[in-house]
């Protein structure tokens, strides 16, 4: 009678939780990744959609279509509520347990409101596919509701968007943001022109892109001005609710917040009753395995772990793809009885940003990159990381579309006709 296969199980089909399940490719061992959702999303594209850059089919693929050739991995859409480490079990929430032998815990970051939650449901943050496409209806509904809209004071609030937060994702979002209100307004409204478009980035420090080089900073403020977007530095946000944002001793009147300002990590530490850090982030060994627990490990935005210089490694997708195929070579290293230590060694490739459709800035410690050039390593770097060839083609196309003739093709508002209620009440619905 041959013996049971090692049961792996994989919590999350982020970069991380994908990269480790890949690497299984052919072990001999079962794995069940568990996920939510059933589609693994591209986050860093993600405001491509919100901007109706790409439509959500380029930014997201199905995870059962990506690990389809492997058959010692079963995907369970389902949410995970808790872990019974005595027992080594993932509980699930409709109550069944599923059993482990290794557990690799890849389930990411959620939106931190520093303590204001309740600013969620006026300023959104983007972090799903469901983030981008609401933020996209936000977005267009707002032109829809200005252009009907008589009262000036009303119409300028309609065309004002916050962006709170510089670092990249709030950076591209502003940018986007410009690009889109242009395209959207030129020549196909008669009331609102894209000169009534104004676009505010603001930052509680004192800089935009704080882990980018100054030099790369100034550009980057200065790009961001000359196409327009107003970017208040040294403001901390006192309040949002549903007719603006307070910062500083300003207040801006606008009815589309986008929240950039930061993140936290899932409650996983306290499923695994474990020492978290002020981000909620599991503390691990060098291993990345939970002290205590071998068979547990940690990886991607779940985890906080430093690099050999002292500094923590960062929430790129990079980092979580390197993570989960270190948890990966550690589970096969200990299923052969090797128990040599294997510390987890984060190469950190570069800061990447964009700034608008022809300009963005690349550090990469020594080399530093802005402008055209950047942005076109930007675009091929990004390509590059999608799931397979069929989607590089349809990405790179749209791209270069966008590139040459500023037209977007996804520029559709779903669950978004006219009716008695303004069109901003129905933002919240599926669309």
């Amino acid at each position: 009678m041959t013996s049971p296969k090692p049961r792996i199980v994989i919590i999350g089909g982020g970069f991380g939780g994908l990269a480790a399940a890949q690497k299984l490719a052919g072990a001999n061992v079962a794995v069940s990744l568990i996920d939510r959702r059933s589609h693994r999303r591209f986050r860093p594209l993600l405001y491509q959609g919100a901007r109706a850059a790409l439509s959500p089919s380029e930014v997201a693929w199905p995870i059962r279509h990506i690990l389809r050739k492997q058959d010692n991995v079963q995907v369970l859409m389902a949410t995970v509520v808790g872990v019974d480490i005595n027992q080594r079990a993932v509980i699930l929430e409709d109550g069944s347990h599923v059993p482990y032998d290794k557990l690799v815990v890849a389930t990411g970051a959620q939106h931190a409101y520093f303590g204001k939650d309740e600013w969620e449901q006026f300023a959104p943050g983007l972090k799903t596919l469901e983030d981008a496409t609401s933020i996209r209806r936000r977005l267009l509904l707002a032109f829809e509701a200005a252009e009907r809209e008589t009262n000036a004071e009303a119409r300028r609030a309609l065309l004002t968007f916050a962006i709170i937060g510089a670092g990249p994702t709030g950076v591209e979002m502003a940018g986007a943001v410009v690009e889109l209100g242009r395209a959207s307004l030129k020549d196909q409204f008669r009331n609102i022109t894209p000169a009534d478009l104004r676009v505010v980035l603001i930052e509680g420090a004192d800089r935009v892109l704080l882990n980018f080089s100054p030099d790369l900073s100034a550009y980057t403020l200065k790009s961001l001005r000359d196409l327009g977007v107003e970017v208040e530095l040294g403001q901390m946000v006192k309040a949002i609710d549903a007719d603006g944002v307070s910062f500083g001793d300003k207040r801006l009147l606008t009815k589309t917040i986008i929240w950039a300002a930061g993140v936290a990590a899932s409650p996983a530490a306290k499923w695994l009753d474990a020492e978290a850090d002020k981000a909620g982030r599991v503390k691990v060994n060098a291993d990345l395995t939970l002290p205590g627990h071998p068979e547990i490990i940690v990886v991607g935005d779940t985890a906080s772990i430093s690099t050999p210089e002292g500094k923590p490694v960062p929430g790129v997708a990079p980092a979580a793809k390197q993570a989960g195929a270190h948890a990966a070579q550690l589970i096969l290293a200990r299923l052969r009885g090797d128990a040599s230590p294997l510390p987890f060694r984060y190469a950190h490739a570069g800061d990447l940003a964009t700034i608008g459709k022809r300009s963005a800035v690349i550090d990469f410690g020594t080399t530093k990159l802005k402008g055209w050039i950047a942005w076109w390593v930007w675009g091929i770097a990004h390509i590059y990381f999608l799931v397979d060839f069929k989607n590089r083609i349809f990405v790179a196309m749209s791209w270069l579309w966008i590139y040459l003739t500023g037209q977007r093709s996804s520029r559709l508002i779903t669950h978004g006709m006219a009716t008695e209620k303004a069109p901003l009440e129905e933002v919240d619905e599926a669309g």
